[in-house]
Order: structure tokens, then sequence, then C-alpha cells
């Protein structure tokens, strides 16, 4: 590693095991990664493509298979090269975990507290987050927030009677190309069909939290595989019911407050450049198309994640670095003039705010 750091890809197999993911799919591997060398495998409910999460975190890509050194070691080395000054001061590593998501079935019904949080142990952390939606089957949809008129006492009653919790939440159809907010607090859960990009801020050194209300009354055997003579998945009652934010809207308000208003930065030719989402967590840009795009420098790391096609990218006087379908790379603050040549290609970049 050169003491000056450079955008660098990322090593592309960074799964999570079957038993913590029991509701993954095939997508991930068999569309997303085909042709990376990765073969069939078992299937892979997430990916944590850009990650310093001590649970599963990123290394830099190398040529043999776990050779690379980790993110976080290599941000470590010159945090504010990487992150640039704000961020660098504020966290002294990334908060940033990008993964890529495919649900073959039902996620449980969840909420995630909010970071600070006094019942959080000292290495824990919040977890808001966002989603942008690659792929919908149809009829593909979110649960997200209570509907109407539902209060926590027929949450609580429904948990304690062996309900459908699914029955009081919002669902809400999608399609690819959709984004949305989750903030601490919310209840959610992303359902079967559905194939995103998700975003999440988690306190650096730290583990993001998720704390389930229900889980579908589904068993699993010790692989993650469903079993009606199986255990249950662990739920969160106690900790789930306090973390809601019950103060929030309901139903259709609430579903419209989690749609961030998309800037579209630039529309020429046939080169699209979007702001999908900026907030005090983390910002998401679409760069998608054919031909030239033009990035203004952040000030911080980028995340970045292609999901189709290919792309070149340079910065200045660095090396290009190619991108495909299924790779993800990271560009340090003090990479300048990034340039990319976009061939039908499809990339999801996320900043931390500066």
């Amino acid at each position: 590693m050169t003491d000056r750091p450079q955008a660098s890809r990322l090593q592309p197999d960074n799964f999570t095991p079957p038993a913590r993911t029991p509701w993954g799919g095939t997508k991930i591997r068999r569309r997303y990664k085909a042709g990376l060398g990765l073969g069939e495998g078992a299937p892979v409910g997430e990916s944590w493509e850009i990650s310093v999460e001590p649970s599963f975190p990123s290394r830099l890509e190398a040529d043999e298979p776990g050779a690379g050194p980790t993110l976080a070691h290599a941000i470590a080395a010159a945090p504010e090269a990487w992150l640039g000054t704000k961020v660098a001061a504020v966290y002294g590593q990334t908060p940033l975990l990008v993964k890529l998501l495919d649900a073959a079935d039902d996620l449980s019904l969840q909420v995630h507290p909010r970071d600070g949080d006094p019942a959080l142990a000292d290495d824990e952390s919040g977890k808001p987050e966002a989603w942008v939606i690659l792929e919908a089957e149809p009829g593909a949809g979110l649960y997200l927030g209570f509907r109407e008129g539902v209060g926590r006492a027929q949450v609580e009653e429904t948990i304690a009677t062996g309900g459908r919790l699914d029955a009081l939440m919002n669902f809400v159809p999608v399609h690819a190309g959709e984004a949305f907010i989750i903030e601490a607090g919310t209840p959610h859960a992303i359902g079967r069909g559905l194939t995103l990009l998700e975003p999440q801020f988690v306190a650096p050194g730290r583990k993001g939290v998720t704390y389930r209300y229900w889980d579908w009354n589904r068993r699993y055997d010790a692989a993650g595989r469903r079993d009606d003579a199986g255990q249950l998945r662990e739920l969160h009652l106690a900790r789930s019911l306090a973390v809601t934010s019950w103060d929030a809207p309901r139903g259709d308000a609430f579903v419209a407050t989690c749609r961030p208003q998309v800037e579209v930065l630039l529309d020429e030719q046939r080169v699209r450049h979007e702001r999908l989402l900026a907030g005090p967590w983390f910002e998401v840009e679409a760069w998608r198309g054919d031909g030239t795009l033009r990035i203004e420098a952040p000030n911080t790391m980028w995340a970045i994640v292609c999901v189709g096609g290919m792309a070149s990218l340079s910065f200045g006087p660095d090396r290009a670095l190619t991108l495909r379908r299924g790779q993800s790379a990271v560009v340090p603050a003090i990479a300048r003039d990034l340039v990319v040549e976009l061939s039908g290609a499809e990339l999801y970049a996320t900043r931390s705010p500066t």
C-alpha cells in the first residue's frame, strides 16, 4: 500500500452466511456477481460491499483472495486523505456501510434504534438506512410504518396473541429506481421479491443494531433453512416497542415522509446523474448511461457500487480504475477531477455529508 491513498476496488465476495440471512436468494451471486469467478454456492442475502463494521469488514482487492488489507486498516493509516478533514475529525473512520440485498422471502418486521440510544452497549450503534430498489418482482413491496389508527396498545396485543403484525403495517408496492429513507424508530420490513442497494450509517468500530418485533412465525435449522421442527429466530419485543417512534404519522402520510425528493443534476444525451437522497447520515447519487460524466470533488470518500454495465474512473494524475457489474470501489477524498466513462453502466455512489 502506498503512502498516498489510491482509489481501490474491494473484494466482491463479502457475503453473509445463510444462517444470518435465511431469507436470502440467488440473484447476488448468480446475476450481479456473475463472471467474477465466485461460483454458484449457497444463497446470499447480503453482500457487504463497503464496510468497516467488525462483523463483515471489506478488504481491498489483492491478487490473492483475502490478502489485501481491510478497508478499516487502509483508512486508519491516512484518515484525512481518505475521508476529508471534517469526516475524519468527527468519526476517525467512515460511518458508511453499503450493502446489496436480495430478499427471496420476507424479512422480519423490525426497527433500528437511534444512534446514541442510552440502552445501546459500548460496541453497538443505531442504524438509520436507505433503500434503492434495483429489481422488483410483480407485486413485491415494502412494509413501511403502521397503518392509520394503529397505536402501541394494538401492536402489543397483536404480538402477545400471536396475530399477524404485517396486517397493521402499510404495504407499499415498489418498482426499480425508487428510493426510501428509513429513519431510526421506523417499523419496517423488506418484502420478498426485492433486490436493493442499502446504504446505512453505523458508528465506526461498532455493530449496527436491529430489533425484531415479529418474524412470520418461521422456524429454521442451524444452516438457515426453513424447517418446521427448527428454531424460531430471536425476537426483541421490549426493545422494539421502546425505540419505535410512536409520535410519527401513520398511513400514507408516513410513507410520504420516507420518499426523498430526487434531484436531477444532469440529463444529457445518454448520461443521467441524479442525487437520490441527501440527509444528515449519507448522500446517494446514481450515475447511469453511456458517455462521460464529470463529478465534483465531494471532499470526502466515495463508496461506489456498480450494478450494471462497466465504467472507467479516472482521477487527474492517478491511474484509472475499471468497475464492472458486481464490483465496488472506494475513492479517497484527495482524488480530484473524477471523470467517469460509462458503458451501459449503472453506478450508485454514497458519501458522508460534508
